[in-house]
């Protein structure tokens, strides 16, 4: 590992180390070292210097390392699973589609190697040949969160490799053995020294570690998941160097459900997308926005599934629902409860709750005057809120600050789009849950969920240079 975890202390330093603990035990679930300002410098530095040779490294050379990375990543899926299981309070089917998608990622990232091109633009000048081209940034910094590991923690570094970037991978406090793994799965595939970096710190750390990180004079772009709050504060951080900045975060998803949705379908989608990982993904179904004309129909079929979806310890794999990840979200989420049902809502399924294992949990009738209407849950509950028509619904899921992920159920297809073109969300899905992600699509959000993009194509675009180069071919003439 010495050789990528460039934030490892030196020998005879004195070793700094933290503990996670398991959300349902209280257990030790991890230690890790807990780097400080220096690590974080060392690791850069480290990056630094392998960039030349990295940038310079063909595109199929990039190619196969990436794609033995992936097999990497596959071949360590039970050591994902406990890890997941252990820091998270993960189910073990959340984990294993984590590693499914996130290995789709790296191999995406593979086949991006040779379309990194260019173009020639036209000029006006005779002779002059001029051409635009990409060209890998630098180092690129990529802070991962706890929700969605192991695909987050790959798609913060994956795109940036294949455009020929070096990268360090800040891990979360939260999993930093789920992401320590990632790192080995790259070391196990042939990456050279200091191509991949992993930092780990301790919470108390974070702000120190991370300001290391962005204001290293070779870290060029950097990359964020995770909340609005935090990713204000990175913004900040990262203009003071005019340093470019990818930031996906937090999300408020509205699904609408008109008058001629098929109901069965909105309620499978809206249960995947509420419930899914217990309401702890950024594009979680958060508001369901039902037209009156169907609302009492929904919400009986909705209240039913709800309430037929269990939780239970992860652990022993019985139950759809496993643990949230801290007793903080527990608070969280039962405060929404509260005040919702104390200014006049309904419960129609589960409830509060005294520990990490929340019940699927469904409130009736939210209004704007309700904290759970605009606050981020990130829990397992979603507020039903009730529409007068088409329009009073595009309304209502525009009424929020976040705009990252969204859907809208209608049998008109034609419908359906016209509808989603009038919703402020980066994403959108006509008769699909708010919960989608494939390794190459444009993913980000607008608003408080953030700007620039993940994904495909989009991700050559923020992670290098564009440069325009000039080549005269022809004798000069100048007017001086």
């Amino acid at each position: 590992m010495d050789d990528l975890m460039a934030a490892e202390p030196e020998i005879g330093a004195a070793i700094r180390s933290f503990e996670r603990l398991n959300p349902l035990t209280g257990d030790v679930a991890s230690s890790a070292h807990a780097a400080r300002a220096a690590d974080a410098q060392a690791a850069a530095d480290a990056a630094a210097a392998a960039f030349p040779a990295w940038s310079a490294l063909g595109p199929n050379a990039r190619r196969a390392l990436l794609n033995k990375a992936a097999a990497a990543l596959e071949a360590r899926a039970d050591d994902f699973v406990a890890a997941m299981m252990g820091e998270i309070g993960a189910t073990e089917g959340w984990a294993r589609f984590n590693l499914m998608l996130a290995a789709g990622m790296v191999r995406e990232a593979a086949a991006l190697t040779t379309q990194i091109g260019g173009e020639v633009i036209p000029s006006d000048k005779p002779g002059c040949l001029a051409l635009a081209l990409r060209e890998p940034a630098g180092v690129v910094l990529g802070i991962a969160p706890w929700n969605a590991p192991i695909i987050l923690g790959v798609r913060a570094i994956a795109v940036p490799l294949a455009c020929g970037n070096t990268v360090i991978l800040k891990a979360s406090e939260l999993c930093p053995r789920t992401h320590s793994i990632i790192v080995e799965a790259f070391q196990v595939a042939g990456f050279p020294a200091g191509v991949v970096n992993l930092v780990t710190n301790a919470p108390e750390d974070a702000a120190e570690v991370v300001g290391a990180l962005i204001d290293h004079k070779a870290v060029k772009r950097i990359n964020f998941t995770g909340s609005t709050h935090v990713g204000r504060i990175i913004a900040r951080r990262a203009a003071e160097h005019l340093k470019p900045v990818l930031l996906e975060l937090g999300g408020k998803a509205p699904l609408i459900i008109l008058e001629d949705a098929d109901l069965d379908e909105a309620v499978k989608a809206a249960a995947f997308g509420a419930f899914m990982n217990q309401g702890q993904i950024c594009m979680s179904t958060e508001r369901i926005i039902v037209v009156d004309a169907v609302a009492d129909a929904f919400a009986e079929k909705f209240a039913a599934k709800a309430s037929a979806m269990p939780c239970g310890d992860p652990r022993e794999g019985k139950t759809p629902l496993g643990a949230v990840v801290d007793r903080k979200t527990v608070d969280h989420v039962n405060e929404l409860i509260d005040d919702a049902l104390g200014k006049g809502a309904v419960a129609l399924a589960g409830g509060k709750s005294d520990s990490v294992l929340m019940c699927a949990t469904v409130i009736d009738r939210v209004t704007d005057a309700m904290n759970l209407y605009r606050d981020e849950s990130f829990g397992p509950v979603v507020a039903m809120i009730r529409a007068k028509d088409e329009e009073d619904a595009i309304r209502l899921a525009n009424d929020s600050e976040y705009g990252l992920s969204a859907a809208v159920f209608t049998r008109d297809t034609a419908r359906g789009l016209k509808v989603a073109r009038q919703i402020r969300s980066g994403i959108c899905h006509v008769n699909g849950p708010t919960v989608h992600d494939e390794a190459q699509m444009p993913f980000g959000g607008v608003g408080a969920s953030g700007y620039g993009r993940f994904g495909g194509k989009a991700g050559i675009d923020s992670f290098t240079e564009l440069r325009w180069i000039t080549i005269e071919t022809e004798a000069g003439h100048y007017p001086i």
